[in-house]
């Protein structure tokens, strides 16, 4: 086929007008020859290059991979500052909150043990400092009177002589005593001019 084609060609060549076809056809296969020895060149610089190309574009994505991620930990640590804030605060008023609520449980129970009639640590301390006032007084008469003293463990001592029978009895007798302990703020009251 290859030779009926040269053939042709040859006869065509000869003759005038086939002169011109021929260098029409000799410059047509020329620039075929050309564009296609340019897609090779140009594939085989893309081919060399590519890697360089794919190289480059990596690092640009490392380096902006980079700065979103510092960008990123900054937003993160600004909300982090910004929720750590807010918690303390929350924590501070639930704090005072706290405060005032124990300020109102402590009057209301205060109030409720003072109407039932149930002495108050002050109530108490103030009694203790009365009973050492007077344990200090009684001393002071014991010393400066001794016949006094002598008759009061007189009979301290026929209590103590009892039989173990009655032993039951007093105990019964101080219980009522102790439930009575809210009649007693008017005896501090006689014992203070005696003091």
């Amino acid at each position: 086929m290859v030779k009926k084609l040269s053939k042709i060609a040859a006869k065509k060549a000869a003759s005038p007008a086939g002169l011109l076809d021929s260098q029409l056809a000799n410059s047509v296969k020329d620039s075929a020859q050309q564009i296609w020895l340019a897609g090779m060149g140009a594939f085989a610089k893309a081919q060399a290059e590519g890697g360089k190309v794919f190289d480059a574009l990596v690092k640009e994505g490392v380096s902006l991979q980079r700065k979103t991620q510092a960008v990123a930990e900054e937003k993160l640590s600004d909300v982090t500052g910004k929720m750590s804030s807010m918690a303390s605060e929350v924590t501070t008023k639930a704090g005072a909150s706290w405060d005032k609520l124990e300020n109102i449980f402590e009057e209301r129970t205060a109030k409720a043990l003072g109407k039932l009639g149930v002495p108050t640590a002050k109530d108490v301390a103030e009694l203790t400092r009365r009973v050492e006032e007077l344990s200090a007084a009684v001393a002071k008469l014991s010393k400066s009177s001794p016949k006094a003293a002598t008759p009061a463990k007189a009979p301290a001592k026929k209590a103590a002589a009892k039989p173990a029978a009655s032993a039951p009895a007093k105990k019964a007798a101080a219980k009522p005593a102790t439930k009575r302990a809210p009649a007693k703020k008017a005896a501090p009251a006689a014992s203070a001019p005696a003091a």
